[in-house]
């Protein structure tokens, strides 16, 4: 039996401030881990549990990222269903076919920039033949909602041997081939991955020609070194169909992980000029790790500084030879 809507959002509020609480506590370095830690799992299930099934995986994630990263930020329960609230910067979010490759959820679209305060659904209809829902609102805007939802790019790369573009979307890992003749659908999805994925980078060293290998680091703190070779791409090639999407299983590529921070990886680099690479973290504790690659493989020390409440981004100057972080 679904709850009281506003014993719901009750519940929620208190889940927010709960985990808000939580995350003010792990900047200042005061909070203990127990069984009652919240983290994006548990965050989304619970959510789940008060809302039900109607709540997407991606929206409540986007929600908890935004608590996560602003203590302080402005949120609005309808986030958690897709809805965003816009001012009147917002920019058309006209999809054009030619410049879109990956599509994410159009519910984000729901507001057009003439609509500049809060808006109501005057109307939903079900269009069950056709699997979609129509929805029109107070001041004029008409919204299809459907059950193509893709997922979120969280960072993309060049792989410059195979001549791809690699993407990492939750747990998932798109090789893209932009040079075929329908490069819109011409690409290869690598999944599972064991968490999801926030950010990837190339690693520029190795020397065979078929051959690249990605970093990558996922929402539970670990580091990732992924190789990838032609062979497990080019007798894959479908350009006579109209879609060419394929599977491919990740255990079928050659991989190694380590766990270096104890919260979300932000950002990871490889600095050829230094041979290493580095990784950040909103974590207090592992905020920064700077090691050789073969730290990966093996249970050796890395170096590794903390900086309170976290590194959220860092760069290599290569002329002055420094690196530059910010929190």
């Amino acid at each position: 039996e679904v709850p009281d809507f506003k014993d719901a959002l009750k519940q929620f509020q208190e889940l927010v401030e709960k985990t808000v609480t939580q995350k003010t506590k792990e900047r200042l370095g005061l909070y203990i881990k127990d069984d009652d830690e919240i983290d994006c799992d548990k965050f989304y299930r619970t959510t789940q549990a008060i809302f039900g099934p109607e709540v997407k995986d991606h929206n409540v994630k986007t929600f908890f990222r935004k608590i996560s990263n602003n203590l302080d930020a402005k949120t609005e329960w309808c986030e958690i269903f897709g809805y965003f609230i816009r001012g009147s910067g917002a920019a058309s979010s006209q999809v054009q076919e030619e410049s879109t490759v990956f599509l994410t959820s159009e519910k984000q679209q729901i507001t057009y920039p003439v609509v500049k305060e809060r808006d109501v659904i005057k109307s939903i209809v079900m269009v069950p033949h056709l699997d979609f829902t129509v929805t029109s609102s107070q001041k004029g805007v008409l919204t299809i909602f459907n059950d193509k939802d893709g997922a979120w790019i969280t960072g993309c790369d060049f792989l410059p041997q195979l001549k791809y573009i690699v993407a990492a979307a939750e747990r998932t890992i798109i090789v893209w081939d932009y040079k075929s003749i329908r490069s819109q659908n011409n690409y290869f999805a690598i999944n599972p991955m064991e968490n999801n994925v926030l950010c990837v980078c190339t690693v520029t060293m190795s020397d065979h020609l078929a051959e690249d290998s990605i970093l990558m680091g996922d929402d539970k703190g670990y580091i990732y070194l992924f190789k990838m070779a032609g062979e497990h791409f080019g007798s894959k090639q479908h350009k006579d169909k109209k879609e060419s999407q394929q599977i491919l299983n990740s255990k079928d590529f050659n991989s190694v992980k380590r766990k270096l921070h104890d919260d979300w990886v932000l950002k990871v680099k490889y600095i050829s000029d230094l041979n290493c690479f580095g990784s950040c973290s909103s974590d207090s504790i592992h905020s920064f790790v700077l090691d050789d690659i073969k730290r990966l493989g093996d249970n050796l020390p890395v170096k590794e500084f903390s900086v309170p409440r976290g590194v959220n981004a860092f760069t290599y100057c290569r002329k002055a030879k420094v690196i530059v972080t910010g929190g």
